[in-house]
């Protein structure tokens, strides 16, 4: 049986399209949607104000992420590897293992984050129209986690926060036009 596809026009995403929003630790800016890429993956950019955790050790069961810096510097702990990551260097972070990662400097970092497959960019857009993860109630953010096969783990964020000296939440970052050279 032949499955459609559904044919997306070509288009250029700008650095100041796709929605904003703030996931109440780092901002989150919509570029891709599995809408358009037929559910093979999603593309958003994180931008993380200076050592800033981005969330609690969590795993996802569904999606493998991958994330591109693009500035600064991105810490990661995957399992119990912990890294350093730099501009230009691409973060894999595969499904089933318990992860985080943080900005670990003391300047702003900006990673694009590739999800594979695509649909977790669901529970970002709706974490952040809910005000973010310090505005929900703890049940109200488990229901979410469950719906997107997310496992979390929020007793982890004080040891993160002092093991790699991080805080939490973060603050969201504003956009600045870069020169064009």
């Amino acid at each position: 049986m032949d499955q459609m596809v559904k044919q997306h026009a070509a288009r250029v995403v700008g650095p100041y399209d796709g929605k904003l929003g703030f996931l109440g630790t780092i901002g989150v800016r919509f570029m891709i949607g599995g809408g358009d890429t037929n559910g093979g993956f999603s593309l958003v950019e994180h931008p993380m104000s200076p050592r800033a955790l981005a969330a609690p050790l969590h795993r996802h069961l569904n999606e493998d992420e991958y994330s591109f810096v693009l500035e600064g510097r991105m810490g990661a702990l995957l399992g119990d590897e912990v890294l350093e990551a730099g501009p230009g260097d691409l973060v894999f972070k595969p499904r089933g293992q318990w992860h985080t990662f943080w900005n670990a400097s003391d300047q702003p970092t900006r990673i694009l984050e590739i999800i594979a497959p695509a649909g977790f960019e669901q529970f970002f857009e709706r974490l952040s129209d809910m005000g973010g993860v310090t505005a929900v109630p703890p049940e109200t953010l488990g229901a979410l986690c469950a719906e997107y096969a997310l496992e979390m783990d929020p007793d982890s964020v004080p040891g993160l926060l002092e093991r790699f000296g991080l805080k939490f939440p973060g603050e969201p970052v504003s956009r600045t036009r870069r020169p064009v050279s």
